[in-house]
């Protein structure tokens, strides 16, 4: 067993930096030991991590410069010696109908989806839009005043259309318009996200786990629409301050 550079006095198991060759998007740090390797488990590890089965399994070892050094037919083989912590394992997946091929394990638009008529769906007893229409026979008022928190500031983004220059309040920042609507993870009613011409944002568009818009970070906001004023805000030159 070669010993690893990083590792503590005691300790001979490695980490390394695991790959899949269907998985395109996958990548793991996976800790491996001699004690794991003899019972078989190191496979049923990486199986476990990316879903290829132990018998498909092709390894390619690469060392920390990116030159691949060994290829390993399977690391319970007793001559395979563990790799220096930081080399990488690739996964290569011999099965041709493994779950890993065809892109839709990382691709959902690839899965196909289950779709259902409006007349059969009309007919479902079970379905949200028939406990919708039961809560709102039993309470018309609450139904009323959760649309109209629905639809908060709404008449508001009449005159703010995606693309229109801008200025936000306070502070006068000003930028450009990237989106109009509802933000549920900000609260009922209406929102208008800004991309800001400097980095006086929060974000790159993605606001509470949900991408409401595309632009540099730091330089997403998101703001009600009481706040924005669409017209000519050009740009502001940034050494206008300093001209005397």
């Amino acid at each position: 067993m070669a010993t690893s550079r990083l590792q503590m006095e005691g300790d001979d198991s490695v980490l390394l930096h695991v790959t899949h060759s269907n998985l395109k998007s996958f990548a793991a740090d996976v800790r491996f030991s001699p004690q794991v390797n003899e019972c078989g488990s190191c496979e049923e590890k990486l199986w476990k991590k990316c879903g290829t089965s132990v018998n498909a399994m092709a390894l390619e070892l690469y060392d920390e410069s990116g030159s691949k050094v060994a290829v390993l037919v399977m690391i319970r083989d007793h001559s395979v010696l563990l790799p220096f912590d930081g080399f990488r394992l690739h996964i290569v997946d011999l099965d041709p109908s493994s779950v890993t091929t065809g892109g839709w394990l990382e691709d959902t638009s690839l899965v196909e989806k289950y779709t259902i008529s409006e007349e059969d769906y009309a007919k479902r007893t079970d379905s949200y839009r028939k406990f919708k229409e039961k809560r709102v026979a039993q309470n018309p008022a609450a139904s009323e005043v959760k649309t109209k928190e629905e639809d908060f500031m709404e008449d508001l983004c009449g005159n703010i259309k995606v693309g229109n220059r801008c200025q936000v309040e306070p502070g006068e920042k000003r930028g450009v318009v990237k989106y109009v609507g509802r933000a549920e993870s900000l609260g009922p009613g209406y929102w208008v996200g800004i991309q800001y011409d400097e980095p006086l944002g929060k974000h790159d568009g993605m606001v509470k786990g949900t991408r409401l818009f595309e632009c540099p970070q730091l330089h997403g906001g998101v703001v009600r629409p009481d706040k924005v004023k669409v017209g000519d805000y050009p740009e502001r030159d940034p050494f206008e301050e300093d001209e005397i």
